[in-house]
């Protein structure tokens, strides 16, 4: 017997998802169960990782004047129409940054600039100090190693004043935050946190710190995917390990819906006796699907929960194995996360994949999407190469500990070869 998604039964027979199917039936959990957080007004050095509440318009024009780019001399670009091939100018002053020069150049004048110092009138151009000869009041250098214009950075040329800054929805980079710095604001308007409910389940499982026990394992999956939560500028709320019980776990859901916006849990997805999470999901709310055509990581739950108020609340059953619980956020959870924090759509989606060549045939049956664990290796001249970990086992975290990247080998790919091509996923743009 087929069981449906609503009624789920340990005979379920419904077919491994498509790893393609996956993401637009997230996207539509996403949509049900998105709200807008509140705001609050923070100092801009807490803010790093925060989703931007609102459109940022600059109060002024960034540089706010023409500046030097460049330690040298600044002159008029016209000097260069001259005919000789050396040019000759009368040194009349010299400004710094932050201490400007208030005259105004005259034909065959020069200003000697500093870095950052204003333009003086009369001037669009500078010589770097490299190019020249200076001697005494004046200064010479070859006119053909310089061109009109060059080094002198305008006013407004990174931001004009009245426009768009940062668009709401940015996540807060440092250089994001740089900028904000740049306009003068102390302060930055974003959305509260996320609020990320993260529990584990097995009665298997100890809480480091406990003495260990004979049959039982140290519960590593709530660190990491509290930490990965926390590595997006979210709030991971801790809601303790639950016994394998149904009652146990309904209650926890009850309890996330309460505190949280969306619920994470790994362990129980797959169909032993002791595996609850699907009936639970079904019990207190809908369940959009349960399994996927990946290793690592097939048993992976998702549907919604009957929040506060009634408000659907997204979940998210990952796997109990450490690096299919890894592996499921990454791909899954991760871009689902940023969007319901309110980031636009743009910081929300996956990496790009880079090409890489293994250095080692690797082994792939068609009909899953795989992704194997393995560093990266730059290549001068060449695309890089990829060392894939000899073992790929779902419970070796050390490995995953290792790795800088993740090969990609897609749903039909069959066994490859050495030297291949391959699309690698790079693990430190997703931290």
């Amino acid at each position: 017997m087929t069981s449906s998604p609503n009624n789920p039964s340990h005979a379920d027979t419904t077919p491994d998802l498509h790893i393609d199917e996956v993401h637009p039936r997230i996207a539509r959990l996403v949509a049900r169960g998105r709200k807008d957080l509140p705001t609050e007004q923070i100092a801009l050095g807490e803010a790093v990782g925060r989703i931007l509440a609102a459109d940022v318009l600059s109060p002024v024009s960034v540089p706010p004047h023409d500046n030097a780019a460049m330690d040298g001399y600044a002159f008029s670009g016209a000097a260069l129409q001259s005919a000789a091939a050396e040019l000759d100018l009368r040194v009349v002053g010299k400004a710094r940054a932050g201490a400007p020069w208030t005259g105004q150049l005259g034909p065959g004048e020069a200003l000697r600039i500093m870095t950052g110092a204003v333009m003086p009138q009369g001037a669009d151009t500078v010589v770097p100090q490299e190019l020249c000869q200076p001697q005494a009041d004046r200064v010479r250098f070859d006119r053909l190693r310089v061109v009109a214009g060059a080094h002198c950075r305008k006013a407004g040329e990174d931001l004009r004043a009245g426009g768009l800054a940062l668009a709401a929805g940015t996540r807060l980079t440092p250089a994001a935050l740089g900028l904000l710095a740049s306009l003068g604001q102390a302060e930055v308007n974003v959305r509260r946190r996320l609020r990320v409910a993260v529990l584990s389940t097995g009665d298997e499982l100890l809480q480091p710190g406990e003495p260990p026990r004979v049959g039982a394992i140290y519960d590593s999956n709530r660190t990491t995917l509290s930490a990965l939560v926390r590595s997006l500028g979210l709030a991971p709320l801790h809601l303790g390990p639950v016994p394998d019980r149904a009652d146990a776990l309904a209650a926890a859901l009850t309890d996330a819906g309460r505190h949280a916006d969306v619920v994470i849990s790994s362990g129980g997805v797959s169909v032993g006796e002791a595996d609850h999470t699907r009936s639970a999901l079904a019990a207190s709310g809908e369940l959009a699907f349960w399994h996927v055509a990946m290793r690592p990581g097939r048993p992976f739950a998702a549907g919604v929960l009957t929040g506060d108020a009634g408000a659907p609340l997204p979940f998210f059953g990952l796997p109990g194995n450490p690096v299919a619980a890894m592996v499921s956020f990454l791909v899954f959870v991760r871009p689902a996360l940023l969007q319901l924090a309110g980031c636009g759509a743009a910081e929300a989606v996956a990496p790009l994949l880079v090409r890489a060549r293994t250095s080692r045939a690797l082994r792939k049956r068609p009909g899953r999407t795989e992704y194997q664990r393995a560093v990266l290796r730059r290549v001068p001249g060449a695309l890089p190469v990829v060392d894939v970990a000899l073992n790929q086992s779902s419970a070796v975290l050390s490995a995953m500990v290792a790795a800088d990247a993740l090969v990609v080998l897609p749903h039909d790919q069959g066994n490859v070869d050495a030297g291949e091509e391959v699309d690698v996923l790079l693990l430190n743009t997703l931290f």
